[in-house]
């Protein structure tokens, strides 16, 4: 029997719930996608698996660290692109609880670098009676007209530590160009070495500071009990004296 054009056969119900179930999903639906943790991320950038990682992390920088305080550590190592095992940044307990994420020089350096606006720094110091008195640091960017500059003195930077004694321009070369950075990119919730680390500590923290390098780890010395000295009584004083 010959169909007209516009009879047609209909398809079993079968073949129509098969193909219905193969259909491909529209280009407006919206697949979720999984997103990967910071420890995921941070293992993928050196080639090891996340829980060989948590441990390394724990094992050799952050051994007295919560799983609350090294994410947090993560998540900014991973925002800036950082690396903890070449001490690009490094954790410190902050005063009020908690870590504070320590960058030194090398990583402040990174981040500039790796900025996208950057387009150089120049330094211009100043020595006054053959002593370094200021140093500042000019940043340009590729999107603004105008530079970034910055000026570190001496007197208010320097400190009483060896690298102080030895290289005082090239460390306050340090201060000046991590002031400037922090300025002309908006950098925040990290500090440098000794804007972390107190120039005189009285105070006994509440745990072991991390560690920064990797070191083993030295315990401190006990030190002795106090000797007690006892004052003289009178009575002590008149023995050996003879009755007047």
């Amino acid at each position: 029997m010959r169909l007209g054009h516009r009879q047609r056969l209909k398809p079993p119900a079968q073949m129509v719930s098969a193909e219905v179930g193969q259909r491909r999903p529209m280009n407006k639906e919206i697949i979720p996608s999984q997103k990967q943790s910071a420890l995921a991320i941070m293992a993928s950038k050196f080639s090891v698996e996340p829980a060989r990682l948590l441990e390394t992390l724990k094992a050799t920088l952050m051994p007295k660290a919560t799983n609350e305080e090294l994410l947090s550590f993560v998540v900014t190592a991973n925002q800036y692109g950082l690396n903890p095992f070449t001490r690009e940044i490094y954790a410190f307990p902050a005063r009020n609880g908690g870590i504070q994420p320590v960058v030194s020089v090398d990583g402040w350096i990174r981040m500039m670098n790796n900025h996208a606006s950057f387009d150089g720094i120049r330094f211009t110091t100043e020595d006054k009676d053959g002593k370094p008195f200021s140093v500042t640091a000019t940043i340009h960017l590729k999107d603004r007209t105008h530079p970034v500059e910055v000026t570190e003195y001496f007197s208010e930077c320097s400190r009483n530590t060896e690298p102080w004694k030895v290289n005082p321009r090239r460390m306050l070369r340090h201060k000046a160009l991590i002031q400037c950075a922090r300025v002309a990119f908006g950098f925040s919730g990290i500090t440098d070495e000794e804007e972390a680390i107190p120039q005189a500590v009285n105070v006994t923290p509440s745990r072991p500071i991390f560690r920064s390098k990797l070191e083993p780890k030295v315990e401190p010395e006990s030190e002795p009990a106090p000797s007690v000295v006892v004052q003289p009584t009178e009575l002590t004083l008149n023995e050996g004296k003879s009755n007047e």
